[in-house]
């Protein structure tokens, strides 16, 4: 995994999750707390209510990316840009400051104001994105998005998210967002938890995440939470993230997230990271994971199932078929313990294999060796 410096500020696995905050000087945008249109009262917002209160990034949006909405053209979002210099240069605070946007020629602009950042919402869409960000050699969010400045984030199919992120390639600054939120039409709720549940897929590419998650549908539904009252549920999700290996935060309750996050990153498992020795081990609990990981390295994910992590798998079955389950696992690489139940460990291979051998006389082993490998798959 690599590490980003965004201005100074260290981004990746050897370092505390960052906190981003958000400043709005568009006035369609949906969260009234964070919107401003006068650079005096936009600066002292971001003093007090982000920086003062722990963001590491200032993240400036001058357009609402909400699909109701018309998409402003990069004029109209350089219209607005002079407000959003006008706040950082009257804001006491230290912090990177970060422009959202979709265009180059406004990347391109707010970075020749004082800008240490882009947040690209459209992942790249603009082929010049990445040519500015590596000429100006600053980080870049990139947020997985189809290949079309009107539909940010509009990848409908979870599935397609992790190639939808290597869009026009990346800058050696690039941190990848796997895009929460309800971008189309066709984008679920339960598209947006897979994707959480996935999280660690998308450190496969090696370079950090940052996640957008606060107050979402797809969390505030769990609850039954309206947005006003769904911090609990974002607070809760922000530990699960940064333990699943998130390193930017994105969000309006910057004091409460930051928290949430310390706690996430407390708790993650150590890794051995050595680089004198050339030695980095891999968040990997998954085949997927494991893949994706597999095929950034060899560019070939094809031999994944036949060297995965292992699974491990108790069985609560008759003695009888305990034992049938004990000589079909002399001929794979799982291994049987057993007691007053059969705790079986092996690669996804191994028990994929199990299943085949499995005999026609043992409905109940057959029955529960299929249920483990769907759940492999």
């Amino acid at each position: 995994m690599r590490t980003v410096d965004a201005a100074g500020l260290a981004i990746g696995d050897d370092h505390p999750p960052r906190i981003m905050g958000v400043l709005n000087v568009s006035a369609e945008s949906p969260y009234d707390p964070s919107v401003f249109d006068d650079p005096g009262e936009a600066a002292a917002y971001v003093d007090e209510e982000l920086i003062d209160e722990g963001a590491d990034i200032v993240d400036v949006g001058l357009e609402s990316a909400n699909k109701r909405f018309e998409v402003l053209s990069a004029e109209g979002e350089l219209d607005r840009l002079e407000t959003a210099v006008e706040a950082m240069e009257s804001t006491a605070g230290d912090a990177v400051w970060s422009i959202e946007t979709r265009y180059h020629e406004v990347a391109e602009a707010a970075l020749d104001a004082g800008f240490d950042m882009v947040n690209d919402i459209c992942g790249f869409a603009d082929p010049e994105m990445p040519r500015v960000c590596a000429d100006y050699d600053v980080a870049v969010a990139k947020m997985a998005s189809p290949p079309d400045l009107e539909r940010p984030g509009a990848v409908e199919a979870v599935d397609d998210i992790y190639d939808a992120l290597e869009l026009n390639g990346f800058t050696d600054k690039t941190i990848l967002d796997p895009a929460f939120g309800g971008w189309s039409e066709a984008k679920t709720l339960e598209d947006d938890r897979e994707t959480f549940r996935r999280l660690r897929e998308f450190r496969g590419y090696g370079r950090p995440l940052l996640v957008s998650i606060n107050r979402k549908n797809f969390l505030r539904e769990i609850a039954g939470r309206s947005t006003e009252a769904a911090l609990p549920v974002s607070l809760a999700a922000t530990s699960m993230a940064v333990e699943r290996g998130a390193h930017v935060v994105r969000t309006h309750d910057v004091a409460e997230t930051r928290d949430a996050a310390l706690v996430g990153h407390e708790f993650t498992r150590d890794r051995l990271r050595d680089a004198d020795a050339g030695v980095e081990e891999l968040d990997v609990t998954t085949d997927a994971e494991f893949a994706r990981h597999l095929h950034r390295v060899t560019g070939d994910a094809g031999d994944a199932d036949s060297a995965v992590v292992t699974h491990a798998v108790e069985l609560r079955l008759s003695e009888q078929a305990t034992a049938h389950v004990e000589e079909l696992a002399s001929e794979t690489d799982v291994r049987v313990f057993r007691g007053d139940s059969a705790l079986l460990v092996g690669t996804a291979e191994g028990f994929r294999a199990l299943r085949e051998s499995a005999t026609p006389e043992h409905p109940t082993v057959d029955r529960a060796l299929a249920r483990v490998c769907d759940d492999l798959a």
